[in-house]
């Protein structure tokens, strides 16, 4: 029986508690006697968690057990003494036959996995039928034991309200966890690289070769890991360029949107602004690469300015345009907190509107724009695709924006692919690299919160 059906079966069982419990709650009710303590709906929902969650929680931890209980009767039996030794080989005779006993495909490449689907198929049908008995046991008798427990004076509204708090709360420890868990492995990977290069050369060094050799008597055996050029390529597309296009667009479209546009028009325009906000950032790349940057060069070549064929100009333009949506929710948000009375209070002392949103509703609305230019800026110094298709990938500390420039993501990307030796300086050096984009990021979105936190205060 699959997952699926054992789920449902589960759920089912959690069903006709729900049912059962409820009903016998609103007869408590229909006694006369003293008013129950809670509702019949918590009791329902009290033997329904009973009988779902124990056989859940079961089937989780049954399911990689039994797949490694399978492993081990298939290894056991007579027919898999003839397993070639290397374990590569061996692994994926292993997997061809699963592939067969699962259905997955008809026959399989190697004789000996064909004969042993028929093990494969018989150990998961048995560890199958023993999981799913345990799973339907569990939900019966947890339901049964809840209903067993209910009467008028059971506090079932406390103990499903303590479960939901429960669940909250491993949602959240699960998310800070896992925030946890990306940092330590940034960190000790960064270590591990800054023990074979200097942080102060990774930090302020002006070269980045990361081309190291596997031997020290061949050519680039000792790479340069100077990180400045990244940084400034980061600071230069994402920070200034990427800024310079999306501020006064973002900014202007927002106070058109709430100050100029009719109800209808915003009705209309703001959907479609937030768009640009849920297209791929792939997609933006191959508009970078395929429109932009030909136009770019060709502008370039027209004004006499020798132009690379992929410019920091060009990847800067389409990231602003990408970011746009954020720096104008922001700042429309922004807008429309700032109360009424001070734009009245503007108009009736004889200033035009132009004057009241330039002296009165931008200016008040200030820090609310600062922390959505904030949040914008970390989101388009973490950009990857755009970068790593329109910008190029050489380490050029330069303020020519016709030029080739790289990133911080463009770099992890290279050094990460491919075939590398994972304890070499040249692929811990992504780690370090991360760890700095982390650290500057995380600081970034902890600034925009402060000030979006000050702005709300100021206004509520």
């Amino acid at each position: 029986m699959s997952a699926l059906a054992i789920a449902l079966l589960i759920f089912g069982i959690g069903l006709l508690g729900w049912v059962a419990a409820r009903a016998r709650a609103a007869a408590f009710a229909g006694t006369g006697r003293s008013r129950p303590h809670s509702l019949p709906g918590y009791h329902g929902w009290y033997v329904g968690l009973w009988a779902v969650v124990p056989a859940l929680l079961f089937l989780a931890i049954w399911t990689p057990i039994s797949s490694s209980l399978v492993r081990q009767a298939v290894m056991e039996s007579a027919a898999a003494a003839s397993l070639p030794a290397f374990d590569m080989q061996r692994q994926a005779v292993l997997r061809e036959a699963q592939e067969i006993a699962s259905g997955e495909r008809a026959q399989g490449f190697n004789a000996q996995s064909t004969q042993l689907a028929p093990v494969f198929s018989a150990a998961a049908s048995r560890y199958g039928t023993i999981g799913t008995v345990v799973a339907l046991l569990l939900a019966f008798a947890g339901g049964a034991w809840a209903f067993t427990r209910l009467s008028p004076n059971f506090r079932a509204r406390t103990r499903v309200e303590r479960l939901v708090m429960a669940t909250l709360l491993i949602a959240s420890l699960i998310a800070i966890l896992t925030t946890l868990g990306i940092v330590l492995s940034l960190l000790f990977e960064s270590i591990r690289f800054f023990r074979l290069v200097s942080p102060l050369e990774f930090l302020f060094g002006l070269q980045w070769s990361p081309q190291t050799a596997l031997r020290a008597d061949q050519a680039g055996s000792s790479g340069a890991f100077g990180a400045i050029p990244l940084f400034w390529g980061t600071i230069f597309i994402g920070a200034i360029i990427a800024m310079i296009v999306a501020i006064p667009l973002g900014l202007m479209s927002a106070i058109y949107l709430t100050q100029y546009a009719n109800p209808r028009v915003r009705r209309w325009i703001k959907p479609i602004l937030e768009i640009l906000a849920g297209v791929p950032t792939v997609v933006y790349g191959y508009f970078a690469a395929l429109t932009v940057a030909p136009a770019v060069r060709h502008f370039g070549t027209m004004v006499g300015i020798p132009a690379s064929s992929e410019s920091a100009l060009a990847a800067g333009l389409v990231m602003g345009i990408m970011i746009i949506p954020f720096v104008s929710s922001m700042a429309d948000d922004s807008l429309t907190a700032v109360p009424q009375a001070m734009r009245d209070g503007s108009l009736a002392m004889g200033a035009t509107t132009s004057e009241t949103i330039r002296k009165v509703l931008v200016p008040a609305a200030l820090p609310g724009v600062v922390g959505g230019v904030l949040l914008a800026v970390s989101r388009a110094i973490g950009e990857t695709m755009i970068v790593v298709m329109a910008a190029g990938l050489a380490a050029n500390l330069t303020l020519n924006p016709f030029a080739s420039v790289t990133t911080v993501t463009t770099q992890i990307v290279q050094l990460l692919t491919g075939d590398q030796e994972f304890d070499s300086a040249k692929t811990l050096a992504a780690f370090a690299l991360g760890l700095v984009l982390f650290i500057v990021t995380l600081l970034l979105n902890i600034v925009a919160l402060r000030v979006v936190k000050k702005y709300r205060e100021a206004y509520e």
